[in-house]
């Protein structure tokens, strides 16, 4: 389940992010700790071999060996942070752009609801018809892009099972060949139905149907920016760039960050701590960005922070078929509003915001310019027209 934490920083205070850290489920921990640790185990196989394994010949050429190696290291000879950098940038605009063309029912239902009218059986079946037939089409296409619904719904049969299609729809929709994915066909099927609608009456007049047309429209290009966002990755060879550059970075960083004879007397190696603390630290930065361009890469997976792909298909059925059903035409009586009377009124506040009352309405940012202001100015003005 996709972990949130906006409730917890609502407000910004001491330590507030802080506390964020102490989480396990979806953080950098759980996601890094593996690679952290083969590194550290890489790290100390090096220096005890260097330190206790090596003859004094031998040493001398590891430290040699260590020096080159640390001079591409600390000059930035690999340019990780360019790289690594550009692709994170890369990957979470492509994960927004997924995430804001998710296909959700919500205005398509709205102009259903709105312009699809009949309270008898037949005008029911079309609302909750053409809702269906949008739905199965997301369903569909997440489906074929998403590893949590294929598994909720490894057959097509699952799909008519659970009541996105009926057996005869399935029968046109299998009879149909095509070499390529078919989650435009209920789509059409809307299309042709919501004209049937039109000649029946249903929909009263042309705008109403162009409008129902151009939602539809609309859906689509959202289920097709989703397949096209699954089809057309971003370059492997970029990928692969990325990857080589920080993982040959840090095969460097295991020789050439070792702690050498202080004794030696070489550059940069006064002291002997064992623990490249700083060495860590980048690893846990570099090696974390890294991951976090994988994750976000493909947001249809079973990661913790992946899309709940199963829950929105649930929502967005209930929600369009309670918005075309349940409340078509379903309105409370019309009354006069609690301030019908009142010219100039007020909504309470609970004591828990009554201070709120006390901050004066923004009016605008010069609202608050001092009237001196304007007198100095204009006996400014008055002096310099005298001479």
């Amino acid at each position: 389940m996709t972990v949130s934490y906006t409730l917890e920083v609502a407000d910004a205070r001491f330590g507030g992010f802080c506390k964020l850290l102490l989480r396990w489920k979806g953080s950098i921990y759980k996601l890094l700790y593996k690679d952290f640790l083969l590194f550290c185990g890489v790290y100390v196989f090096f220096s005890v071999f260097y330190r206790f394994l090596l003859s004094p010949k031998q040493q001398d050429l590891f430290e040699r060996i260590a020096l080159y190696c640390d001079q591409f290291t600390n000059t930035n000879f690999i340019p990780v942070l360019f790289v690594l950098g550009f692709y994170v940038t890369l990957a979470f605009n492509r994960w927004w752009g997924q995430y804001t063309n998710f296909p959700l029912p919500d205005n398509l239902m709205m102009v259903v609801s709105g312009n699809v009218h009949g309270t008898d059986e037949r005008g029911r079946l079309l609302r909750r018809t053409l809702m269906r037939y949008a739905n199965l089409s997301s369903v569909l296409i997440l489906r074929s892009i998403s590893t949590r619904v294929l598994k909720r719904f490894p057959t097509m049969e699952h799909i008519v099972e659970a009541g996105f299609m009926t057996t005869h729809e399935l029968n046109n929709f299998e009879s149909l060949h095509s070499d390529f994915n078919k989650y435009w066909m209920p789509l059409t099927w809307f299309s042709n139905l919501a004209s049937r609608a039109r000649e029946e009456g249903r929909v009263r007049d042309d705008i109403a149907l162009r409008l129902l047309m151009d939602e539809l429209n609309k859906y689509r290009g959202k289920c097709s920016l989703l397949f096209h966002y699954d089809w057309i990755s971003i370059p492997l060879v970029y990928t692969q760039v990325v990857t080589l550059a920080v993982y040959s970075f840090f095969a460097f960083c295991v020789v050439g960050r070792q702690f050498l004879n202080p004794e030696k007397g070489y550059k940069d190696h006064k002291i002997d701590l064992y623990v490249p603390v700083f060495t860590l630290l980048q690893f846990f930065f570099y090696a974390g960005w890294l991951k976090v361009g994988e994750l976000i890469i493909n947001p249809f997976g079973e990661d913790d922070d992946d899309f709940e792909t199963n829950q929105l298909i649930d929502r967005n059925i209930q929600v369009s078929m309670l918005a075309v059903d349940d409340m078509y035409q379903n309105l409370a009586p019309i009354e006069k509003d609690k301030h019908w009377e009142q010219r100039h009124f007020s909504v309470p506040y609970t004591l828990s915001t009554a201070a709120e009352t006390l901050t004066p309405a923004f009016k605008g940012s010069t609202f608050d310019m001092r009237s001196t202001h304007f007198n100095f100015c204009y006996a400014f003005c008055c002096c310099c027209s005298d001479q």
